[in-house]
């Protein structure tokens, strides 16, 4: 039908075959049919003409453009009808022949013209997403085509169709309408089957999960489980205990639990999920947690130990260059990735804690549970965020997981000042930093943004922020930095946090891709440089690094980008709102692939429907779960 040329420009549109392009639906529609006689045609009209041509001509503007020029008549007059720079068009237009032109009306010179209109497309038009050597109008002919063939052939594959236009009627309608009423209510239809398939999909896998993974059984010991909560130096928020039980109840099902654990920036997700590792320490088994970053690991490492030493838990830190020699019996360990690649003895694992769980692939985690799993049996699985995720988002993509979320701040969290500083204050700005430095002790952080959007750190990402420590230097004269970055070393990361945490450093210039895990109660001050590159949730995750001592702390946020719409939106982060709040504001105002700031993290590209829509999303979770139960 097309030729290898077409073919890979389509296949840039995700379309391969028939089906996709059937599944191309317009973005927007002209009404053209309205229609007038060419004496009546009136500036700022959209609308029809049909005409005779009296004559077709290029033209030649003084910078060497060509303009294609007709005139066309009909029985009450004449108009000139022009376009720009489409040559083929005196070929393809002949002198007495009758067309029909579809457009707008507006000036050429001091004459009325009808510029740029559609030739022989009347009526409803719609126009398709395009893309380098794919017009509209090609892609119109293409699937005008296609649905000749395939069109009778289309039917309904639902046993009713839930208060939706059928299947055949909406595919009939988005491409070919008649009444411009209707084009909303087939676009409803196939967004929902679009959001149907997810959550098809998803059911499947968790369906999977379940009959196919048995599991260690993890009796609940009430007493013991509450000693350990009473022992803690605070109190659980409600949040916490709430989801504790959830995770309770997960573990006497007789399949492996499977659930994702959101929470705010210092919302205690580390406590629950200490919790849970002390629950299958209680049953004889031994549980593993994986981290992003060592600086994270080292962390969790160290609250772990803090938290469950009364209890004689034995916790190993698994590092890339630790040998099996060195370790003695363990009941948790704690790590990063190295822990899939690591030969080291692990018994019964019964509990695998993954966190920040977007900032691995889905092959790394699947490996993780896989190497964890003996004699058939398989972990329960608890995956972590402190990146706040959109409702629509959790209920659609991680529909296959159970969700939990915590959504208090535990007691003793400051509350941040933020403030949004243009470049003209950056001064003013350093001055009062410095200021904090000599009169409150005040430690900072600087972040300086990725400059290519990828989730690793390139070379000059490393050269700019570099460049910005040693600028800073000259700066804060007297003061000692620090330069954190992906590329350090494992040991030399550590040493410089360690610094920085010992108040050996007075400001902490840093990448985004350290911004977990990096916990200094005496840092009350966060800077964040070209603030306007980042997601909402992804600066307030950066934010939440200070706010963590008794000092009141602040976050100030340099933008580059002058527009009305960058600044409007970093205003948000001034309102004091949530990170769920954020998460779903930059969701409708950038996109699912700003959720997790700049970095992609797996969350496809709805073609139809949108992330928006949580009535549509949750009728189709209702009637995937309904032709589940039917085994239709």
């Amino acid at each position: 039908m097309v030729g290898p040329v077409y073919q890979v420009r389509l296949e840039k549109m995700g379309i391969q075959t028939f089906k996709d392009l059937i599944y191309h639906i317009p973005t927007r529609y002209l009404d053209f049919r309205l229609k007038s006689p060419v004496s009546r045609l009136q500036i700022g009209d959209t609308t029809t003409i049909k005409g005779n041509i009296d004559s077709v001509k290029n033209l030649y503007t003084r910078s060497g453009k060509k303009i294609q020029l007709a005139q066309v008549s009909d029985t009450s007059g004449k108009v000139d009808v022009l376009w720009f720079n489409q040559p083929f068009l005196i070929k393809t237009l002949k002198e007495g022949e009758t067309h029909s032109f579809s457009g707008k009306v507006d000036w050429f010179g001091r004459k009325k013209a009808m510029i740029s209109p559609l030739i022989d497309t009347e009526g409803i038009v719609p126009v398709y997403p395009e893309t380098y050597g794919i017009s509209s109008k090609w892609l119109r002919g293409r699937i005008k085509t296609v649905y000749k063939l395939i069109g009778e052939n289309l039917k309904e594959y639902l046993p009713q169709t839930y208060g939706f236009m059928d299947l055949p009627s909406a595919i009939k309608e988005i491409h070919f309408p008649n009444e411009p009423e209707k084009t909303g209510k087939a676009r409803e239809r196939l967004a929902f089957d679009e959001l149907l398939a997810l959550q098809i999909t998803n059911l499947k896998r968790k369906a999977l999960w379940q009959k196919n993974h048995p599991v260690y059984e993890l009796k609940i010991n009430r007493k013991e489980i509450n000693q350990f909560i009473e022992s803690l130096p605070f109190n659980l928020t409600e949040s916490q205990e709430k989801v504790i039980d959830e995770i309770i109840s997960d573990f006497q099902k007789p399949y492996p639990m499977n659930r994702l654990l959101e929470g705010d920036v210092g919302s205690g997700k580390t406590v629950v999920a200490t919790t849970a590792a002390y629950i299958s320490f209680l049953n004889g088994y031994q549980s593993v947690i994986m981290a992003p970053t060592q600086i994270l690991a080292q962390q969790h490492f160290d609250t772990l130990n803090s938290l469950l030493q009364p209890f004689k838990v034995r916790i190993s830190l698994i590092t890339s260059s630790i040998s099996k020699s060195d370790l003695g019996r363990t009941d948790i360990f704690v790590g990063t990735h190295s822990l899939i690649h690591q030969k080291i003895y692990m018994d019964k694992v019964a509990l695998v804690i993954i966190d920040e769980q977007h900032k691995f692939g889905v092959e790394q985690r699947e490996h993780l549970v896989k190497k964890m799993g003996k004699n058939n049996i398989s972990p329960h699985v608890l995956t972590m965020t402190a990146t706040p995720i959109p409702r629509t988002v959790a209920l659609t993509f991680y529909g296959d997981l159970d969700l939990s979320t915590l959504n208090e701040t535990p007691a003793g969290r400051q509350k941040i000042s933020t403030w949004i500083l243009p470049k003209e204050k950056r001064q003013n700005a350093y001055r009062w930093i410095n200021d904090n430095i000599e009169n409150n002790k005040s430690q900072i952080f600087i972040v300086c943004p990725l400059i290519e959007e990828s989730e690793a750190e390139t070379l000059k990402d490393i050269k700019s922020v570099t460049k910005e420590y040693q600028s800073l230097k000259k700066v804060f004269k007297g003061k000692k930095l620090g330069l954190l970055h992906g590329r350090l070393k494992a040991e030399e990361k550590s040493r410089v946090v360690e610094n920085f945490r010992n108040h050996k450093l007075d400001i902490l210039v840093a990448t985004p891709v350290v911004e977990v895990g990096i916990d200094i109660p005496n840092a009350t001050i966060m800077v964040i440089e070209a603030a306007d590159r980042f997601g909402l949730a992804e600066l307030h995750q950066l934010r939440g690094r200070v706010g963590r001592g008794k000092k009141k702390s602040y976050c100030l946020l340099f933008y580059q980008n002058e527009g009305v719409k960058s600044k409007t939106r970093l205003s948000a982060m001034e309102k004091g709102i949530s990170g769920f709040e954020l998460a779903e504001l930059d969701l409708k105002l950038r996109g699912p692939g700003e959720i997790f700031g700049l970095r992609q993290s797996g969350i496809p590209e709805l073609k139809i429907a949108s992330w928006t829509d949580i009535e549509l999303i949750k009728k189709a979770k209702i009637v995937a779960e309904k032709l589940s139960n039917n085994n239709v």
